[in-house]
Parts: structure tokens; C-alpha cells; sequence
């Protein structure tokens, strides 16, 4: 049964906080010849997650989401050449509750949205939440695996 609105507010109060060290596997992805990189998300859970970005790109820091994606499947978050080595993930479980969160701070929003600047993010209307960094290497192409707790991060997609 799909999620309505009123269901999906009540992932913003986790029942569970997941350590991201234990959750996210970072996979970089091969893609024989010359074709297109991209920054790609695998969702390894039982569940359907709700998927936020941060990175910086030439204009300066940005926040995106929501890219829903369902249990079991790979989606491709942001096309071309990753912007930054350095990109942050923030996660929830729309239907289990729970989230996936780190330390770095950046402001998201309730629905869709694209954020400029991650600072003051309650002054300007929005909301802070925590995001894990992920370590690209400088690679223009990567994937970002995200499982259950009891999965671990060894397991590839």
C-alpha cells in the first residue's frame, strides 16, 4: 500500500537511528568504455527510503531531495561527473521509521526541494538534520549502497 502525506510525517520521528559507518557501503562503480558518470543510490533495504544529497559545486554548498527509491533497486541520483569528492547522504525508512544520519549538518525540507547554503537552516524556513560523508575519491562515477542494520556494509549490490 503506498504511503499517504500524514504516514510519511511520521518518519521525521524515528522510532530507531541507525549508525551510518555500519550502513552505508560506498561501491565504485566500473563502467566499461565512454559512457555517461553518474552518482548512483542502491537501496539494499526492505524498504522504500526517501534519499537527501549535499555537495558543493562551483556556485558554492547545495542540499537536495527527496529521490524515493524502492526496496531492492538502484537509482541514479545525479547524472554526469560527481560535483565534489566529498558528497553527504542523509536517509529515512518511510515505512519501518528510522533513519540514516551523520554529523554534518544541512538543512532539508518536508517535500521536494533544492537548498542553497546549509547554514541557519531554521531562520530561512527549513530544517536541520544530519548527513554522513561519503569519500568519492575524486571519482566521476559512484555508487552509495545503503542497507539494514542486521545486513552490515560488506555486501555488495
Amino acid at each position: 500500500m503506498r504511503k499517504t502525506g500524514i504516514e510519511v510525517k511520521r518518519v521525521w520521528q524515528p522510532r530507531r537511528t541507525w549508525p551510518v559507518a555500519a550502513l552505508i557501503g560506498l561501491v565504485s562503480a566500473l563502467v566499461p568504455g565512454p559512457a555517461a558518470a553518474d552518482l548512483k543510490l542502491c537501496n539494499a533495504t526492505s524498504a522504500r527510503i526517501g534519499v537527501a544529497l549535499g555537495y558543493q559545486d562551483p556556485k558554492g554548498w547545495t542540499t537536495e531531495g527527496w529521490w524515493n527509491i524502492p526496496s531492492q533497486t538502484c537509482e541514479t541520483l545525479l547524472k554526469g561527473t560527481v560535483p565534489s569528492r566529498f558528497v553527504y547522504v542523509y536517509a529515512v525508512d518511510y515505512e519501518r521509521g528510522g533513519e540514516w544520519s551523520g554529523t554534518h549538518t544541512m538543512c532539508i525540507a518536508d517535500k521536494t526541494f533544492v537548498i542553497r547554503d546549509v547554514g541557519r537552516c531554521d531562520e530561512r524556513g527549513h530544517r536541520s538534520a544530519g548527513f554522513s560523508e561519503v569519500d568519492t575519491g575524486q571519482s566521476s562515477d559512484w555508487t552509495i549502497r545503503i542497507a539494514d542494520p542486521d545486513e552490515g556494509s560488506a555486501k555488495k549490490p
